[in-house]
């Protein structure tokens, strides 16, 4: 019986350590708060991307024009987050969050209330809607530069790799919710399609102020170096060619400056701009100039096969209701959730790279393999089920990719390279949703499925040659 405890004990205790519980239970407020948050984004991307493009259809748009919303959601998501994201560490984390809050908040509004093409679209592109159903937006580079702060570095993957589980477990009740109240609603007397989608856009808008309130809940801790830094003029560059630090100034010195007269009066809008800039070493930025080649070609692939897209895919041709939608992308994303646990005893044995690389070549075969059964009932469970084992590895490269990031390029710079990165991909995939709509619209769905899936396998094999042997930065 003393055995048995002691060899349940012993098993408890290694599970808790190769499932990243004990880590995350471990961590700090902020990180539980920000894993939270997670949560309540991705719920909410979760619910409106199941009836986006329906939602758009029933407006009497055609397939053509919804890709180009999709499309020109992601461009301008680009633009905002670019801006955002470069000047977060200076302007402060917690802002810049909240503010994004904010106009989640408000675009679940608008898009309770209004049809307008051009509305919604600034709505959308503001107030981050996701056509795709995944992370969009700056929120995901500002948080995963702090929990690389706040975390050691031997910990990242296992706090990562919870932080995707709450991204995924979040999109998996959303979608799941979504497709529930739309389908009973849809049942009510005075209720028609268009207005339960629009009841999903006021769900949107309650998480986006339920969002803020986690934000309001974060601590100092979680902004660069615990303090915001004061505004320092950008100098002009030596004669010699000397490397010129831009860093912040303390008030100490501040003050000692302006007693001996050699702090400018008033510095120029253009020198404060530049200094909210943030400097990215040259290592750094042939490391980024890699990952933003590599990151192109998978973002554009996953912009064709988004969830947005698959559940389009999965209406029109084989004639899914909202419920069993729903529950679909409740299983794929459940599945996906778990199989973010599995990569953690994976990495700690052959690495990041090879468990990137390794785990998520089998969810691209059977990606592919999605639009190749009939529209038959045999063909549409046939699809579901690849569409299922594709998410039971999708999710697995996630954690070691964010741990990867954290580790190839310096502290001070991960917002900002992080910040890039996300932008690039996000204009990356915005030309694969304009690329589904087009096809889509043609009947094409193989070709589109298809040549993501082969996309993505070229990605892998590439990202296993270029950074296999790439040392770790952070010593």
């Amino acid at each position: 019986m003393t055995l048995g405890i002691r060899l349940l004990g012993s098993w408890g205790s290694r599970l808790a350590t190769e499932s990243g519980i004990r880590t995350i239970l471990q961590s700090c407020r902020n990180t539980k708060i920000l894993c939270l948050q997670r949560f309540v984004r991705l719920f909410a991307y979760g619910a409106s991307f199941l009836v986006l493009a329906h939602f758009l259809s029933g407006l009497g748009l055609s397939d053509d024009r919804i890709g180009l919303f999709m499309t020109l959601t992601l461009l301008g998501d680009a633009v905002v987050s670019s801006l955002l994201t470069v000047v977060t560490d200076q302007v402060g984390r917690r802002w810049i969050l909240s503010f994004g809050a904010v106009l989640m908040a408000a675009s679940g509004f608008i898009f309770s209330v209004t049809k307008n093409y051009w509305l919604l679209l600034v709505a959308s592109v503001f107030g981050v809607i996701s056509p795709s159903g995944s992370e969009i937006g700056p929120f995901r580079a500002v948080e995963e530069s702090i929990l690389a702060q706040l975390t050691a570095k031997e910990d990242r993957s296992d706090v990562f790799a919870w932080y995707t589980l709450f991204g995924t477990a979040g999109a998996a009740l959303g979608a799941l919710t979504s497709g529930l109240l739309v389908q009973t609603l849809e049942g009510r007397e005075g209720w028609d399609t268009n207005r339960a989608y629009r009841a999903v856009f006021v769900v949107y808008g309650a998480l986006g102020a339920a969002k803020l309130l986690l934000v309001l809940s974060l601590s100092s801790g979680v902004e660069l170096g615990g303090v915001r830094g004061q505004y320092q003029p950008v100098p002009a560059e030596p004669s010699g060619g000397a490397a010129v630090s831009y860093g912040a100034v303390d008030e100490g010195q501040r003050a000692q400056e302006a007693d001996e007269g050699d702090l400018d009066p008033k510095p120029s809008l253009i020198q404060r701009f530049s200094s909210l800039l943030p400097h990215i070493s040259p290592t750094s930025r042939s490391i980024l100039y890699r990952l933003l080649l590599l990151f192109t070609l998978d973002s554009f692939a996953s912009g064709m096969a988004s969830q947005g897209w698959l559940t389009y895919f999965f209406t029109t041709v084989h004639s899914l209701t909202p419920a069993t939608l729903g529950t679909l992308f409740f299983i794929t994303n459940i599945l996906g959730s778990l199989s973010a646990l599995f990569a953690l005893p994976i990495a700690r044995r052959i690495g990041l790279i090879k468990t990137m690389v390794f785990t998520h070549l089998p969810s691209t075969v059977f990606l592919t393999l999605t639009a190749l059964p009939p529209a038959t009932a045999a063909g549409t469970w046939v699809a579901m089920a690849f569409l299922s084992l594709g998410a039971c590895t999708k999710s697995m490269d996630q954690a070691p990719r964010q741990a990867f990031l954290s580790a190839a390029v310096l502290p001070g710079e991960r917002t900002a390279v992080l910040g890039v990165v996300n932008v690039v991909k996000t204009l990356a995939q915005s030309g694969g949703l304009g690329a589904t709509g087009v096809l889509s619209s043609k009947g094409l769905w193989i070709v589109a499925l298809g040549g993501a899936g082969a996309m993505k396998a070229t990605y892998d094999l590439l990202m296993l040659w270029l950074f296999l042997h790439l040392p770790d930065r952070e010593q």
